[in-house]
């Protein structure tokens, strides 16, 4: 089917971005490619119009959903969980559930060749975004989504700048070490940067509406069924943002950053990624026999002490098989959970672990920075050479992205 015929579907969660959406409805009118359509969930629980904090959104969607009906010479559907009656009851709610109420009803009328893309209001794009997500999976017929490469845009205020460029260097060099060991769940999941074709969708069942960390669930069960694309021409670009509305990610994580609390986003030792790559390197020997592994007292704790080896090796008949079960079982949430239970033992600080990294694997890399990288200090060093630091390190993340997609 050629590119002419497919429509993209933008799906797009909204929850108090009154301010965001002008910006972002320009990005969508200035698309080059413009077979698309807009699904808007404006959404929240339905009792915060019984709450006085929460009042100021209840009627700040209300203005988003006036805005989005304003809109001219764009297809526009949206999806009300926001007016008093129509708003998340009980337990479901949260961007997990307007992602997946989204999905799902576009699923509904789509082909199954047509592209999903995610975004978010927060988040701008270049005129050539759509066009390079359909000509990727025109050039990638099998490939099951495309994690979108993204780069948080600066504000200008130092804290906020400080707080992002912290978060992301956290996240770029978790990415960097899952494939310097060549891990299958080597990409970083951002709900604003993932594309996909609506068959992909429908064949995993859907996205698991998560109150947090949504994206991440997604994408993994995604890479359980298939290729994931790391690489895209166009990059997408999410704001620096402070956010309580989920319990982890982006906005959490600058809360709690400008306090000075990172605690939940370390910068491990690189030899906790090795000690996950050497039990990779297991698998071979383990689908004809028990051997010990790293990972073992951690498998151990988190499977109830049961063999998780013998019941894989019974359900296939190939090594290749086994191993593809192995990191199946071992999946981006498991090697997650074990660099977070192997770090109660580290010793280092998040700038020793850095500079250790790139003393280890990219000495040379380090004369590219126009500071002195053992003088390292999150909370010290300029926006401007933390900024250097990320720069580095979305090239490094660049040549890896590339190397998957052919």
């Amino acid at each position: 089917m050629g590119s002419s015929s497919i429509k993209v579907y933008v799906a797009l969660p909204s929850l108090n971005e009154i301010d965001y959406l002008p910006a972002f409805i320009d990005c969508l009118k200035n698309q080059s490619f413009k077979n698309f359509k807009l699904f808007a969930c404006v959404n929240q629980p339905d009792d915060w119009w019984g709450k006085v904090d929460k009042l100021e959104i209840c009627l700040s969607n209300q203005k988003s959903i006036e805005y989005l009906n304003s809109i001219e010479n764009l297809e526009i559907e949206i999806i009300d969980r926001s007016s008093k009656g129509n708003g998340w009851k009980g337990k479901n709610y949260g961007v997990g559930w307007a992602r997946k109420t989204i999905m799902d009803q576009i699923t509904r009328s789509a082909h199954n060749s047509d592209i999903i893309i995610s975004l978010d209001a927060d988040t701008t794009f270049g005129p050539a975004y759509f066009k390079s997500v359909v000509e990727k999976f025109k050039k990638h017929p099998k490939a099951v989504a495309i994690s979108v490469p993204y780069y948080h845009s600066l504000t200008g205020e130092q804290e906020k700048d400080r707080a992002i460029l912290r978060y992301e260097i956290y996240m770029r060099y978790f990415a960097i070490n899952l494939w310097r060991i060549g891990s299958p769940y080597s990409f970083t999941a951002i709900g604003s940067a993932v594309a996909l074709p609506v068959k992909s969708y429908k064949t995993i069942g859907g996205i698991t509406p998560h109150k947090s960390g949504e994206d991440f669930y997604f994408l993994q069960k995604l890479r359980k069924y298939g290729k994931v694309i790391t690489w895209n021409s166009e990059k997408v670009y999410p704001a620096a943002r402070y956010s309580d509305r989920v319990g982890f990610g982006t906005g959490p994580a600058m809360l709690k950053g400008k306090e000075g609390d990172w605690s939940g986003y370390p910068v491990y030792p690189f030899e906790y990624f090795d000690e996950v790559k050497s039990t990779y390197d297991l698998f071979p020997e383990l689908f004809l026999k028990d051997v010990v592994t790293p990972m073992d007292e951690f498998i151990q704790q988190k499977f109830g002490n049961q063999n998780i080896w013998q019941p894989l090796r019974e359900n296939v008949k190939t090594k290749d098989k086994f191993a593809q079960a192995c990191h199946h079982k071992l999946d981006g949430f498991r090697i997650f959970q074990y660099l977070k239970w192997r770090n109660s033992e580290n010793d280092f600080s998040d700038e020793d672990n850095l500079i250790r990294f790139f003393e280890k694997f990219y000495v040379e890399k380090i004369s590219f920075l126009n500071f002195n990288l053992k003088k390292l200090d999150f909370a010290q060093t300029s926006v401007e050479e933390l900024d250097d630091l990320r720069n580095l390190l979305v090239g490094i993340e660049d040549k890896y992205q590339k190397g998957n997609t052919s």
